[in-house]
C-alpha cells in the first residue's frame, strides 16, 4: 500500500506529464520552405516521431522520358539533382551507350570525369556552406559560395550554363572544352586545395559546431544498409563503398584516390559530424582525380560517330548506377527499338536517405532536427522526380 509521500510523488509526476504535440518543422532548412513537410510528434522538447511528407516538387520526370527522344531526356536529368547536374546526365548517357554498344572517345571520357568531379566539389561546397547556415554559422556560407562560383565560371565556359548544363551527351560531350580551359581548371584546383584547411578552421573543428553535430542523428551501419542508404551518408557510418572504386564506370579505374569514411572522431560513428566530415574530405579526393585526369587527357574527338545520328537503341533493357555527390544514382532503361525510351526508372539516393530520417530523428531534441536533415544533404528535385 502506498504511503502518503509516495502518493504525493505519483500525483506530481502525473501533473508534470506533458501532452504530445504535432509540429510542422521549418523553415530553418532550405527544403522546408515548401517542398518538404516534416511533421514532428513531440513530448516537450523530445521528438517521439518525425514523419516526412514528400511530393510537393513532383515534375513527372519518368513519364516525360517516355514521350521525348533519348537525347531530349538529358535536360530533364539535369533538373533532378539540380546542384549535381553533370553527374545526373553522366549516368543516363552511360546507360544509353551501354544499350547501344557505343565506344566513347578517350578525350570525352576524361572531360566527363573532370566535370563530374568539379560538380562533386561544387555540390559538397553547397552542402558545407548551407549546413553551417542551418546551424547558425554565416561566414562559412560566404567562403563556400565564393569558391563554388569559380567552378560555375568553368562550367559556363564549357557548356554555356551555370546550373543546368546539358553537357554530357550520348556518345561523348556536347563540345570540346575551349582553349585554355584545362589550364584554368588546374589553376583552380591549385587555388582550392589550401581552402579546405580554411573550411576546417572555420567550421569543422569549431567547438559549437561539434557540440551541435557529434552524437546527433546517429545512423548505425546495419540500419544504413537495410534502408539502402548510399554515398557520403553510408560512408559516414563507416563503410568503404564507392562505385568509382567498387564497381568502376567510365575510366575511374585509372585513378588513385581514397574513400573517406566516418570513424567517430568527435562522437559516435555515423553521426551528423561524420557525414559532414566525409564530404569535406571527399573534396580533397576529387582534387586528386581531377589532377590525374588533367595529366593524362589525350587530344582527339569528343563525340562518337553514332552519337551524331538518330539515337535508336535495339530492343532490350539495362541498369546503370553511378556515384553522384549524394550516392548511387541508378537508371533502369527499357528500349522497344524506337527513338523514345519505353520505360525509364530512376533509383534516387536522396529518396533512401530521406526514408531513414524518421529512424535517426526519433528520440532527438527539436533543435537537433535541422542538424539531422542538413547532414543527409537531400535535394527534393531528385526525391520527387
Amino acid at each position: 500500500m502506498l504511503e502518503t509521500a509516495d502518493l504525493l510523488k505519483e500525483g506530481i509526476k502525473e501533473e508534470l506529464k506533458s501532452d504530445e504535440m504535432l509540429l510542422n518543422m521549418g523553415p530553418q532548412h532550405p527544403s522546408t520552405h515548401g517542398v518538404l513537410r516534416l511533421v514532428l510528434r513531440t513530448d516537450g522538447e523530445v521528438v517521439k516521431e518525425a514523419v516526412p511528407h514528400i511530393g510537393y516538387l513532383h515534375r513527372c520526370f519518368e513519364k516525360h522520358a517516355e514521350n521525348v527522344t533519348y537525347p531530349q531526356v538529358i535536360p530533364y536529368t539535369d533538373r533532378m539533382d539540380y546542384v549535381g547536374s553533370m553527374n545526373n546526365a553522366l549516368g543516363y548517357v552511360i546507360a544509353v551507350e551501354k544499350l547501344m554498344g557505343i565506344k566513347v572517345p578517350e578525350r570525352a571520357e576524361y572531360i566527363r570525369v573532370i566535370v563530374a568531379e568539379l560538380n562533386r566539389i561544387a555540390s559538397h561546397l553547397l552542402a558545407f556552406g548551407t549546413y553551417g547556415l542551418d546551424i547558425g554559422a554565416f561566414t562559412p556560407f560566404m567562403h563556400a559560395f565564393r569558391d563554388r562560383e569559380k567552378i560555375l565560371d568553368l562550367f559556363e565556359e564549357a557548356s554555356g550554363a551555370r546550373l543546368l548544363y546539358n553537357y554530357p551527351r550520348i556518345g561523348g560531350v556536347a563540345k570540346d572544352v575551349p582553349p585554355g580551359w584545362l589550364e584554368k581548371t588546374r589553376a583552380f584546383i591549385d587555388y582550392f586545395k589550401p581552402k579546405i584547411k580554411e573550411y576546417n578552421d572555420l567550421l569543422t573543428f569549431n567547438k559549437i559546431f561539434i557540440e551541435r553535430t557529434a552524437n546527433v542523428g546517429v545512423l548505425p551501419l546495419d540500419l544504413a544498409i537495410s534502408y539502402g542508404v548510399t554515398g557520403p551518408n553510408l560512408r559516414g557510418s563507416g563503410m568503404k563503398w564507392d562505385l568509382r572504386r567498387n564497381d568502376p564506370y567510365s575510366i575511374y579505374d585509372r585513378f588513385e584516390f581514397d574513400i573517406p569514411v566516418g570513424t567517430g572522431e568527435m562522437g559516435t560513428v555515423g553521426d551528423c559530424w561524420d557525414r559532414y566530415w566525409v564530404r569535406i574530405r571527399e573534396m580533397g579526393e576529387s582534387i586528386k582525380i581531377i589532377r590525374q585526369a588533367l595529366d593524362q587527357i589525350p587530344a582527339g574527338e569528343v563525340m562518337a560517330p553514332e552519337g551524331l545520328k538518330a539515337i535508336k537503341p535495339p530492343k532490350g533493357e539495362v541498369y546503370v548506377r553511378t556515384e553522384t555527390p549524394r550516392g548511387e544514382l541508378g537508371y533502369y532503361l527499357i528500349s522497344d527499338g524506337s527513338q523514345q525510351p519505353y520505360r525509364l526508372k530512376v533509383r534516387s539516393p536522396c529518396f533512401t536517405a530521406m526514408s531513414v530520417f524518421h529512424e535517426i530523428a526519433r528520440g532527438g531534441m527539436i533543435a537537433d532536427m535541422v542538424a539531422i536533415v542538413g547532414s543527409l544533404d537531400i535535394v527534393l528535385g531528385e526525391i520527387d522526380r
